[in-house]
């Protein structure tokens, strides 16, 4: 089997290269960013391509590494703060490069299986219990509407052209080596001697926190698992929701503090009080996440700690 990752050398797209070469699966990679050799060794990585998402870059792909049974699609924005800054760098780097791919696919690959690595924000910020896939999409940020439009698309080659696909809507995710988002910012401070942390909102906020490594085992037996239909949509979240107040005391407590967390009660723009999966789709599959958050949050705190000895 190959298999193809477009953001392969991004957060997620590293662990799902590693998860993937560790099954023995020949994995190669389209994205930004170079990757020396050790490291292209270490991911398990056959080939890697540092370019646009293209025609031009994915036939010189095809020539390296053959035409590939599986690609997991990846690339794309991966911020709602610069979504809302620059809408149309997000629109380009998440819409035009999901079209470019499926376009190219639909002539090239027209047997591969796609798996779109999308995102909770395509739900909005209306719902405050556990969330269905078939739950009203009412995306309040860019970066939601964006990947919403990335998921038509997909259905549409599906259903017109036979390209098969299965959607993922991630939650959460976190875990070492992620530098930047809520994690991030709190070690930083933590690091710069806070004592005391004032974040944004409420801290009742509920997320559905999945570590990297259980999302990148995920994404491999859905990869490894054609849908039974032309287009699938399944949530890549456990259905357990944590309130960012106690994410903060976790991490607190894992730095080996004690200190007082405020909340400024200002939410941000585009962020939903509630974020939490209904599994029930996914438990079908009979995946089990392994990792619970209070011990990845620590395994997070003791990787950062070692960024800054």
């Amino acid at each position: 089997m190959t298999i193809w990752i477009t953001g392969a050398n991004g957060f997620i797209g590293r662990y799902l290269t590693r998860e993937l070469a560790e099954r023995g699966l020949a994995v190669h990679g389209l994205g930004h960013g170079a990757i020396a050799e050790p490291d292209k060794h270490y991911l398990g990585m056959r080939d890697w391509l540092n370019g646009e998402i293209e025609s031009a870059n994915l036939n010189a792909l095809a020539v390296r590494a053959g035409l590939p049974n599986v690609v997991f699609h990846l690339a794309g924005g991966s911020s709602v703060g610069v979504s809302i800054a620059q809408p149309y760098e997000d629109f380009s780097r998440t819409v035009a490069t999901a079209a470019r791919l499926l376009e190219w696919l639909r002539t090239n690959a027209p047997e591969c299986h796609v798996v779109v690595v999308s995102s909770a924000a395509v739900y909005g910020s209306a719902l405050v219990e556990r969330i269905s896939e078939s739950a009203t999409t009412e995306p309040v940020s860019p970066y939601g509407q964006h990947k919403l439009i990335v998921e038509q698309l997909s259905r549409s080659y599906a259903t017109t052209f036979g390209l098969q696909s299965t959607v993922v809507r991630l939650f959460s995710v976190y875990g070492a080596n992620l530098r930047k988002q809520l994690l991030w910012d709190i070690c930083m401070r933590l690091r710069d001697g806070a004592g005391a942390l004032t974040l944004g909102g409420t801290g009742r906020e509920q997320r559905d926190w999945t570590e990297v490594r259980d999302v990148a085992k995920l994404l491999a037996r859905v990869g490894c698992n054609p849908p039974d239909q032309a287009v699938e949509i399944i949530n890549g979240g456990s259905g357990i929701g944590t309130s960012v107040a106690d994410i903060a005391q976790y991490v607190t407590h894992a730095w080996g503090l004690n200190i007082p967390v405020e909340f400024s009660g200002v939410a941000r723009p585009g962020d939903p009080l509630c974020l939490v999966a209904d599994a029930s789709r996914l438990n079908a599959l009979s995946f089990e996440w392994e990792i619970a958050v209070r011990t990845g949050i620590a395994e997070y705190v003791t990787w950062f700690k070692g960024q800054f000895p």
